[in-house]
């Protein structure tokens, strides 16, 4: 919860900072954006790889949380240049990367098979907390200190501090035994039925989605947002979520992770399509948007891995769940990118009602693909 915050404070202020601050334009903020996700695959992977290879958790994830905590002190010294910024979210996102899997794995491991929505959503309640208190922390240094977004990013990176220490001193990783050789056969688990079904799978669920900071920069675009309340449409969203991400993972447990985790990208596509037709709004839109972007992260943010976690053996746990969260990783670079260069080059609409339809036909191909999956775990 506590690294949520820190990493919230930043991700709530990062479009406002570089579209209205530094003048970035739609395509180079896409550009940005993919990269402050793209980044974590190769790392993804190298981690998944390493926490199996030594069947120990707590050090990968202990990596990448320091490294998510020294690229804010990263993002001081860029001093507004492009590149700099450009590779402070990645030393970032690398971080993220390195411990996302390993973090999800412990869960999987930990939790019995018919019970996983119900600890991923509870997980996932708890980092929505953070997540909720992050921008409000954003928002009050912001009203003490006006423009000054350095004083944001050093108190996050006090905050990540923190949760280091949190994470050295409190979380305790019990290894099992080191796993055997036959165990640890790569080759056998990218042609596993598992591995060939759920990494296009997510691949394409990340092709649907162009992120929060254009969702929220195209809602103070239509709504006439003043920018001083632009933080709040993160803790908004982050309040649905924390409402409803343990409700919907129990929902997930009872009548299929596969329909709540397509039902929740639904809302997502939902929301471009409520945005590109909308021709004006007020209070009403920006609540739409709200609930339908807090019910995507609710339904999808655990329930892939809750899906993903029983179908992929024990020993390479950790680099399964790497192959599929790179997969979305690589997928949303590239989506957030289009996204940028279809805004700038079309306009917003334009860009909203093909993201819809991209969204639409990537909803199709996943419930294909995974629908024997959904079946094995039933």
């Amino acid at each position: 919860m506590i690294t949520d915050v820190s990493a919230e404070m930043v991700t709530a202020i990062l479009p406002l900072y570089l579209v209205v601050g530094l003048q970035f334009s739609p395509a180079a903020y896409g550009a940005i954006d993919g990269l402050y996700t793209g980044a974590t695959v190769l790392l993804r992977l190298v981690g998944g790889c390493a926490a199996d290879l030594v069947d120990r958790r707590k050090p990968v994830a202990l990596l990448g949380y320091g490294a998510s905590a020294a690229a804010k002190l990263g993002l001081l010294a860029a001093a507004g240049s492009g590149v700099g910024i450009g590779l402070a979210i990645t030393a970032d996102r690398a971080g993220k990367g390195l411990r996302t899997a390993p973090r999800d794995a412990l869960i999987t491991l930990s939790t019995p098979p018919d019970r996983l929505g119900r600890a991923f959503g509870v997980h996932r309640t708890m980092d929505a907390a953070g997540a909720f208190a992050g921008p409000l922390v954003a928002l009050a240094v912001l009203a003490a200190a006006p423009g000054s977004y350095d004083s944001v990013i050093m108190t996050s990176f006090c905050v990540a501090l923190l949760g280091v220490m949190v994470l050295v001193l409190f979380v305790r990783d019990t290894p099992g035994p080191r796993p055997s050789r036959e165990a640890l056969r790569w080759r056998e688990l990218l042609r596993g039925p598992a591995a060939r079904r759920l990494v296009p799978a997510s691949f394409l669920l990340g092709l649907a989605t162009i992120g929060d900071g254009f969702t929220y920069l195209l809602v103070a675009e239509r709504t006439d947002l003043a920018l001083g309340w632009f933080p709040l449409l993160a803790v908004a969203t982050s309040g649905v979520y924390l409402l409803l991400a343990t409700p919907l993972g129990l929902l997930a447990d009872r009548a299929g992770r596969l329909p709540v985790v397509l039902g929740g990208y639904l809302t997502l596509t939902a929301t471009y399509l409520l945005l590109g037709l909308a021709s004006g709004g007020g209070l009403w839109l920006v609540g739409a948007v709200v609930v339908l972007h807090g019910t995507f992260y609710a339904a999808t943010d655990g329930g892939l891995m809750a899906l993903a976690g029983p179908l992929l053996p024990a020993g390479l746990r950790t680099t399964g769940i790497a192959l599929v969260q790179s997969g979305q990783a690589l997928a949303y670079l590239i989506s957030s990118v289009l996204f940028g260069v279809a805004w700038q080059v079309w306009g917003t609409r334009p860009a909203l009602l093909a993201a819809t339809v991209v969204s639409v036909i990537a909803l199709a191909g996943t419930a294909v693909v995974l629908r024997t999956s959904e079946r094995a775990t039933a």
